[in-house]
């Protein structure tokens, strides 16, 4: 009867040790699950600023332009109000500078590798702050979207780098060939892209 109750006790230990140890490798595995869905998630990097359009060339342009940086790829998004009804030129050029009424302050568009002007991704090239047109309904009020890699907000890089740029909005349509910039005409809107 003694060994019955050794045995019995014996078993009763191995049961309670294996369900223990069953038990403890289930808890472990949790929290390292857990830790791979977090670290997939810190990945992005992001970076915002938004600039406000200043009449210039005594036009009454207003407007708002965001820029997100996320992964590496710029996202413009912006709204411009009191155009005339049609096409405007919208371009980056090379100065952060809004200071002269005619918007002359703010340079000549933004062309860190010495490109012709045109239309963006041309094969016979393009400045990087040629961004294209943009379209004024019936109520003077336009938007405009871009994205792309060869920008960046504040990375250094002067190829890419829109900080201490400005954004300009023209009177007239880019032609996207006439050199150096198109043909737009007056400048009406500036904002300096300043972070």
């Amino acid at each position: 009867m003694k060994n019955l109750n050794v045995i019995l006790l014996s078993f009763l230990i191995i049961s309670v040790a294996t369900a223990c140890k069953d038990t403890k490798k289930e808890t472990d595995t949790m929290p390292e699950t857990e830790t791979e869905v977090i670290e997939e998630n810190v990945d992005t990097t992001s970076n915002k600023l938004s600039v406000t359009l200043s009449p210039k060339s005594d036009s009454n342009i207003e407007g708002t332009i965001n820029f997100t940086e996320t992964n590496g790829v710029v996202s413009m998004v912006g709204t411009v109000t009191g155009l005339e009804e049609g096409g405007h030129a919208i371009h980056i050029h090379e100065k952060a500078d809004c200071s002269a009424n005619d918007g002359s302050s703010a340079g000549g568009h933004w062309n860190p590798t010495a490109q012709p002007h045109g239309a963006w991704g041309a094969e016979t090239g393009y400045h990087k702050g040629d961004i294209g047109n943009l379209t004024a309904n019936a109520n003077g009020r336009a938007t405009i979207t871009k994205t792309t890699d060869e920008w960046c907000i504040g990375c250094g890089d002067e190829t890419k780098d829109i900080l201490g740029k400005a954004v300009i909005v023209h009177i007239g349509v880019d032609d996207l060939t006439s050199q150096p910039s198109g043909d737009a005409g007056a400048r009406i809107g500036c904002a300096g892209i300043i972070q």
